[in-house]
């Protein structure tokens, strides 16, 4: 792959968004539906305002109280209040809003930038996908698989 590689060769450009009052699990499902475990949370000028991953759909901010469960001489009891605020907790964090979850602000990468730039945000930061801008608004996505990519094809 050419150090100078252009992301805009290698992005994905049918990208899967969310709005930030989309309902989580809607977007779940979406999520599932194609084969995908992240998307950006665009307003509605289409400018990025987060990215929504499987990461943060696993409730990091809320304390799920799950069923306090006792053995005792082989029978399994369990506290009938205790199951019911669980599923409650995951009702109530199955209802939350795209932007109650994603991580806001995330990283960016411009259309003209290089895959290497991309490659090095990517690992600065942790990060496995990167939304790609013209003029703040959503244009694409690159991934690490798509810079793979690009070395194998382009060696």
């Amino acid at each position: 792959m050419p150090r100078d590689t252009p992301v805009a060769q290698y992005m994905t450009t049918d990208v899967l968004s969310f709005s930030p009052d989309d309902n989580v699990q809607e977007a779940m499902q979406a999520l599932v539906d194609r084969g995908i475990d992240g998307a950006p949370v665009v307003d509605g000028s289409g400018v990025v305002v987060g990215l929504l991953t499987t990461g943060d759909l696993i409730v990091q901010e809320s304390q799920l109280h799950f069923p306090t469960v006792l053995s005792f001489l082989g029978a399994t009891l369990e506290r009938p209040s205790a199951k019911k605020h669980f599923d409650e907790d995951i009702r109530r964090a199955l209802g939350a809003t795209v932007g109650e979850v994603m991580t806001a602000d995330p990283h960016t990468i411009g259309e003209d930038e290089t895959l290497e730039a991309a490659a090095t945000v990517m690992h600065d930061h942790d990060v496995s996908r990167l939304p790609v801008v013209r003029g703040g608004l959503l244009v694409g996505i690159i991934a690490r698989s798509d810079i793979v990519r690009a070395i194998v094809t382009d060696p």
